[in-house]
Formats: structure tokens, sequence, C-alpha cells
């Protein structure tokens, strides 16, 4: 009779361990964030769509954190609240020297020649050039966000190559809109006669026809340079297991769903590495944005 019971308090155990395993296993879930670069609820529709993808390629749970601001991004990523990021140029960047061992491992077929337009309100008289309007002491200029590759750094370090001089001291006035729709918002209504956005948005806002080019054109493009990455913490595969940043790279740059490739935009995900992006490491520091 004892050896019943024994046998049944054991059976029992046995079934409360396995119930315990699968719980702690769906508790484990893999996040990321990314920079919020435009429209909240774009952003929101596109990396869910990624967290559902990632889902079915790596056999975990995954979910997408939002976050308010380009420094939130890099800050959830340093504290380990996400794994992986969409990251800008810059903010990969930041991110990777803040977190030993991270790197890079994916970027979109674009982000290996991004460029950034410079647009401008129609009622400014400016048409497009080879190079930036001479006569700026009246206009009042836009950037992106703060730590924008595209909507700060490049066309900062663009400006100071072209008048000599620190933006703030070139325009009347400078502004920073936060993110790249909102400036083609600002300049469109006329309340800048300036902008700096990323030529990609651009695109996406003519195709969704947000922009009316009877009030609003670009007047000039940079040369190309590095820009978005998808960046993973060096301690990845300790928590997740050996091998897993490479299951990750893989799923990221097997994407072919042209829905998903759409909502980026891109045409397809290619590999990238860290290095890729000493350029924006090196350009940053020559402005001061980086020590």
């Amino acid at each position: 009779m004892k050896s019943i019971f024994l046998r049944q308090a054991l059976l029992f155990l046995f079934f409360i361990s396995c119930s315990l395993s699968s719980s702690l296993l769906l508790a484990k879930t893999f996040t990321f964030t990314a920079i919020p670069d435009q429209d909240q609820t774009r952003l929101k529709q596109r990396f869910n769509q990624v967290a559902k993808y990632l889902e079915t390629e790596l056999n975990v749970q995954v979910q997408y954190i939002p976050v308010k601001s380009y420094s939130a991004a890099i800050t959830a990523f340093r504290n380990d609240q996400v794994q992986l990021a969409w990251f800008g140029g810059l903010s990969g960047v930041q991110a990777r020297r803040l977190v030993p061992g991270s790197k890079a491992i994916a970027q979109g077929e674009e982000d290996q020649f991004f460029k950034t337009y410079i647009i401008a309100n129609t009622q400014t008289g400016l048409i497009k050039a080879q190079t930036l309007p001479t006569n700026t002491a009246k206009l009042t200029f836009s950037f992106g966000a703060k730590g924008s590759t595209s909507g700060r750094l490049m066309p900062e370090y663009y400006l100071q190559k072209h008048y000599g001089d620190l933006s703030k001291n070139i325009f009347k006035r400078i502004g920073f809109s936060g993110d790249h729709s909102r400036t083609i918002a600002l300049v469109q209504s006329g309340a800048y006669d300036l902008g700096a956005v990323n030529y990609k948005v651009w695109e996406q806002e003519l195709a969704n026809n947000s922009i009316d080019l009877n009030n609003i054109d670009v007047i000039w493009e940079s040369p190309n340079y590095p820009d978005y990455q998808w960046t993973i913490r060096g301690d990845t595969d300790k928590y997740w297991g050996s091998g897993f940043s490479n299951k990750v790279q893989l799923a990221l740059l097997s994407i072919i769903d042209p829905v998903l490739l759409n909502a980026f935009p891109r045409t397809k995900f290619v590999q990238a590495k860290s290095e890729d992006y000493k350029v924006i490491l090196d350009t940053a520091k020559s402005i001061g944005l980086i020590d």
C-alpha cells in the first residue's frame, strides 16, 4: 500500500514539475525594440508583424516593445530589457559601445547606400540643386530626432562642411521635430522653411499621398552613407542557447514576405557587420556628437 502511495506521490510531483517547466518556458520571451523614427501607429503595425514572423522562425515567444525616443531604445538595449533592436546608424553605434560583444547582424539592402533629403516649403522659392542654398540667414530649419542619423547627424555634418559653421549659426532658427514624418508635416505646413528627412520615409509618405508637392519638395540630397541595422546583444547566446544569435540573423536575412518588406520599406535584408558603421562613428566624433 505504501508503495502505491509513494508511486502516486512521485507521479504527482513529476506532473507538477512538467507544468512548472512549461510555464517557465512560456514566460521566457525574446524581446526587441526599434527607434521611433516615424508615426507610432505604423511602427506598431510593422514590428508586430516582425514579432509574429520571428516567433515562427525561432520557435520562441517574441515581443516588440515600443519606446518613445531614440535614447530610450538605447537604454532598453543597454539594460537588457530588449535583446535585439532596429537601430539607425548612430543609435546602433552608441548602443554597441555600451554593451560589450553586441554586434550588427543585418541591414536593408538600401541601408548600405542611404541618404538624407533636404526638403523645403515651396514658398521659399527654392528648387532642387546640386548644392545647398546660399542665403539662409532668414530661413528656419527642422532636424528630426536629436539622435537620428539621417535626420540629424549626417545633415549636421554636411551643413557644417558646406557653410563652415554650426547649424544654429547658419539659420534664423532650428528645431528638432522628433521623427521624420513630423519633419515633413512641419515643413509642408510652413512652420519651418527647410528640413532634413530620411529619404525612405519621404518616399513612403509620397506613396501614401501624404505629401502635396505644391507645398513641399526635395531641394538637395546627400551622398550615400550606411544607416539602419539590426543589432543583437553579445550575451544573447548565454541565455538562449549556443547559436541562437546566428538563428536570429538567418531569420532576418530570410524575410521574403513583400508585405513585411514593404512595411520598412526595404527590398530585402542583407548581412551587416559592426565595422560597416565606423564612418558613422568617425562622423559623430568629428562634429562632437560622440566623444
